[in-house]
C-alpha cells in the first residue's frame, strides 16, 4: 500500500490537544507535485471531508486496545474503533470542515482538528447523497467528551 501527502495543513495549532477546535481556521496547501486544479469546483461546496495522518502520534500508543474514552474512568471502557480517538493503528483522522474559501493551490477551512504540518491524505466533498438515511444513533458519554471539542 502506498500513500502519500496530498496537501498540508497550516495554522495556528502546534500541540496534540483534545479541544477549542471550534475557532481554529486551517490552510491547507497542496504538495509541490499536485496541480492547483485539483481543486477547481471545490468552493461550490460548503463542506469537505479531510482524510488525514497523524503522524505525530508516537507509534508505541497507536495500538487497538480497550479504553476509557479520554480516559475518563467515569465512562465506560470500549475498544478503539468505538471511539475516535488519535491513538490508532493507522493513525488515520477523518474530519468534516467548512470550507471558506480558495486561493489557487490553497483551501481554508474551519474546524480541522489536525495541528500544522499534519499529512493531508485526500479531500472529498460533502454530498447530501452520501450522508446517513434516517437517525444517527450514539451512546450518552459521546456528549461529555465532546462538549469542549469545538
Amino acid at each position: 500500500m502506498k500513500l502519500r501527502a496530498i496537501a498540508f495543513v497550516n495554522n495556528d495549532r502546534k500541540e496534540i490537544e483534545d479541544d477549542n477546535w471550534g475557532n481554529v481556521f486551517s490552510t491547507l496547501e497542496l504538495a509541490d507535485d499536485i496541480f492547483p486544479e485539483a481543486f477547481d469546483g471545490i468552493d461550490a461546496f460548503s463542506h469537505l471531508n479531510i482524510i488525514f495522518y497523524m503522524d505525530r502520534v508516537l507509534d508505541e500508543k497507536a495500538i487497538p486496545e480497550c479504553r476509557h474514552p479520554r480516559n475518563n474512568k467515569d465512562l465506560p471502557k470500549i475498544g478503539t474503533y468505538a471511539q475516535r480517538n488519535k491513538n490508532r493503528p493507522n493513525k488515520l483522522g477523518l474530519t468534516t470542515v467548512e470550507l471558506i474559501e480558495r486561493k489557487g493551490n490553497k483551501i481554508i477551512v474551519k474546524n480541522l482538528d489536525a495541528i500544522h504540518g499534519t499529512p493531508i491524505l485526500d479531500i472529498k466533498p460533502i454530498m447530501k447523497e452520501y450522508l446517513p438515511k434516517g437517525e444517527i444513533k450514539e451512546p450518552n458519554w459521546t456528549e461529555e467528551i465532546m462538549k469542549n471539542y469545538w
